[in-house]
């Protein structure tokens, strides 16, 4: 495969981990928490809970390691790690972030303590922990269609 077509399957594969990726989040933040806080019973919400979300983790996952890679592979394809020392790619530095937090927390974070930490406040007090949940993926999303906005903008020359 010629080097430019590789790239640019590594960019249609980087948006489409990008779009499950983030449209996972955006699932989950706008539609599932929100239905999830409605119901009353707390073991049957939080139980609901994991195994939706539990199907979307490995989504998460996958998506997630396939957009660093492609994302790693195209930094290097262009030899534009320098960009990391201009603020006008601020977007490249934000994207970056975005995914060292996601990558720390479905990778190592969330396996180690925080899924047995989330378990033990839902089942002490739903209500709390569930608007907890729902506030982290809020910023979560927010910063991540930030990161998503300029970089659509940034890789096409548009200067914020």
């Amino acid at each position: 495969m010629q080097d430019i077509t590789l790239f640019t399957f590594a960019r249609a594969l980087h948006v489409a981990g990008v779009v499950l990726w983030i449209g996972g989040v955006a699932f989950v933040t706008t539609v599932l928490l929100p239905a999830l806080k409605k119901r009353r019973d707390a073991e049957d919400k939080f139980e609901l809970f994991e195994q939706l979300e539990g199907r979307f983790s490995l989504q998460a996952k996958v998506t997630t390691l396939l957009t660093g890679l492609t994302g790693f592979y195209m930094l290097d394809f262009m030899q534009a790690w320098d960009r990391y020392l201009q603020p006008q790619f601020w977007w490249l530095h934000l994207m970056t972030a975005v995914w060292v937090i996601f990558t720390l927390v479905l990778f190592f974070l969330e396996p180690l303590f925080l899924h047995r930490w989330f378990r033990e406040r839902a089942l002490m007090n739903s209500d709390k922990a569930f608007a907890v949940l729902h506030r982290m993926h809020k910023i979560l999303l927010a910063v991540s269609v930030l990161a998503v906005l300029g970089a659509v903008g940034g890789s096409h020359g548009f200067v914020f």
